[in-house]
């Protein structure tokens, strides 16, 4: 308890509750429009601006890290829609293709970042699985901020992400501009991968934007519940792994909290009322043993 009561572990459970709770929030659109991968894809490279924004400027300043790291995701999402949008490929493999180009020219870059004679590019390193605990009340203020314009625009553009989810035809109908809302949330999603960098890292963000959205999916029958379930739960993840990375001083913060969010989807995915594995058997053994007494008698 004195260890909670702790000011940079509050600012640390802030942040990553805040990131939680924005990434469960924008992970239910990616995880129902079967893009789910897409996180993944943008989140591996925005390490080549990361490391690109570094070499350029020769000095490490948080924000213009992620500037740089805002403007290859940004990249990576556009050109994805480009070749599948002008091609015949499809969307996995288009994922497929960004993603190991731009991580790769990141990984490259990050190797010749670390060959320099210079010290300055000490702690670059933190981005490929995040270190959660260096996170300051700047920080904090940025993912609050970010987090809090994300969540107006998915309140006041409601029923166009309902329409983006289950039925982009009628919204074209009715005159909305689908494809262009279409980049619109995943320039979102681009954002809210962006500032998680530094908390979970590359690695490990998809993680964090999709299994909250899958917990809460199998409790869930209305988009709204759902979303606001998911929020809870990677608020909750990002708290909870807090503390006990606090308590356990080995345990890497972003990896803890990417467990325990781990940890409630699996839980949910098995033992959920409705759409649970578990209560799937129980039906299909108690519609076998009904179908035995039904060909018996």
């Amino acid at each position: 308890m004195e260890l909670l009561w702790n000011y940079t572990v509050q600012v640390v459970a802030l942040g990553a509750g805040l990131l939680g709770g924005i990434c469960g929030v924008l992970g239910c659109f990616a995880v129902l429009r079967k893009e789910s991968l897409l996180g993944d894809g943008v989140s591996h490279g925005a390490l080549s601006g990361v490391v690109g924004a570094f070499l350029l400027l020769g000095y490490q300043q948080t924000e213009v890290l992620l500037l740089g790291a805002m403007i290859s995701a940004v990249a990576v999402a556009w050109l994805i829609h480009l070749v599948v949008r002008h091609s015949a490929i499809a969307f996995d493999s288009a994922l497929a293709l960004m993603l190991s180009a731009f991580f790769g020219l990141g990984l490259v870059l990050l190797t010749y970042a670390q060959s320099l004679p210079n010290a300055n590019q000490a702690g670059l390193n933190r981005f490929l699985l995040g270190q959660a605990a260096t996170l300051l009340q700047r920080d904090v203020a940025l993912i609050a901020i970010s987090g809090g314009v994300l969540l107006v625009a998915v309140v006041a553009y409601w029923k166009v992400w309902k329409l983006l989810c289950f039925d982009v035809t009628f919204g074209q109908s009715v005159g909305y501009p689908m494809e262009r809302m279409s980049l619109w949330l995943s320039l979102m999603l681009v954002v809210a991968m962006v500032i998680g960098l530094q908390a979970v890292g590359v690695v490990l963000m998809s993680a964090l934007l999709v299994a909250p959205a899958v917990a809460a999916r199998q409790w869930c029958h209305h988009l709204w519940s759902m979303v606001v379930l998911s929020g809870v739960f990677g608020s909750v993840s990002g708290v909870l792994g807090t503390a006990i990375s606090t308590y356990v001083p080995s345990l890497p913060t972003g990896a803890t909290i990417v467990l325990c969010v781990s940890v409630i989807a699996l839980f949910s995915v098995l033992f959920a009322p409705q759409r649970g594995v578990v209560r799937g058997l129980i039906q299909y053994h108690e519609l076998r043993r009904a179908y035995g007494k039904q060909v018996k008698s």
